[in-house]
């Protein structure tokens, strides 16, 4: 909770300076849940596998527009043991990382709530804009907690970096309580410009992959690459053989509800 706290204080900070100028600053938080589709989950999207909560802080240049900047936290994970499907529980792959991400959101409200007295307490909205987040996979072995990234696990020259683009997009619904007060409910997806948040990507590579490469420790990065054969001893990652699935990003998103305040000047939207 601290590092949302100083979130909010620094988005609030942010938009105060717009506060005389601007026509209605909204702030607020939100908290539900985290899910990822990627490599470890291909076809349940709306998977919870962890929490999130947010903050942000927005200006609604008329009934209908709004730009926010929003800061997201959430947790993902997801272990092929425990999958439905046996080719993914003979791979026993697994990963689970903590999401920090900094977005600026375009919204647009179907129907009127801020004009002064309005009619209607109820609208559904839609959002998109750009981000970035920070993403740090890690897994458990033997008993021990590995940076995955550190390890270069298909074999790559060097470590890929762990924060990138991401573009939100989605859909929600406010309602309004009071003059002030307005609760609301959301569902946004995120596309990272990237294939590792699970770490997973490509192929699994050749026995001698990891000579003249940064990885932290080649004997564990080998360990880690290839996990299906810890309970078999059998292990099926033959060098160049798919390790994840063809797809070139991960995904993941953050559904929940939240509670927001707007600062209202005295002066009414114009047109």
């Amino acid at each position: 909770m601290g590092k949302i706290k100083v979130a909010f204080l620094f988005l609030f900070s942010f938009f105060s300076g717009y506060s005389v100028s601007a026509q209605q600053v909204e702030v607020g938080i939100n908290a539900g849940g985290a899910s990822y589709l990627g490599d470890l989950n291909q076809y349940n999207p709306v998977k919870i596998s962890g929490i999130s909560a947010g903050v942000f802080a927005k200006l609604n240049f008329d009934p209908h527009f709004g730009l926010g900047l929003h800061y997201n936290y959430g947790k993902i994970k997801a272990t092929d043991s425990h999958a439905s499907n046996a080719q993914f529980r003979d791979r026993n792959l697994s990963f689970y990382t903590p999401l920090n991400e900094v977005s600026l959101l375009f919204d647009f409200n179907l129907f009127d709530l801020y004009s002064y007295g309005p009619k209607r307490r109820f609208t559904p909205y839609i959002f998109a804009g750009i981000g970035a987040v920070l993403f740090q996979p890690k897994t458990e072995f033997k008993d021990e907690e590995y940076l995955l990234r550190l390890y270069n696990t298909e074999g790559q020259s060097k470590s890929y970096k762990n924060y990138t683009i991401t573009i939100p997009y989605g859909v929600g619904a406010r309602y309004k309580l009071k003059n002030n007060w307005t609760i609301f409910s959301q569902i946004g997806y995120r596309s990272p410009l990237t294939d590792y948040i699970d770490d997973v990507s490509g192929v699994y590579p050749k026995a001698n992959a990891w000579t003249g490469t940064s990885t932290a420790n080649p004997t564990i990065s080998k360990a880690l690459s290839d996990r299906s054969g810890e309970q078999t001893g059998v292990y099926l990652g033959d060098p160049g053989t798919q390790r994840g699935d063809f797809r070139k990003r991960d995904n993941y998103m953050f559904v929940g509800i939240g509670i927001s305040y707007t600062f209202v000047s005295q002066k009414c939207f114009t047109f």
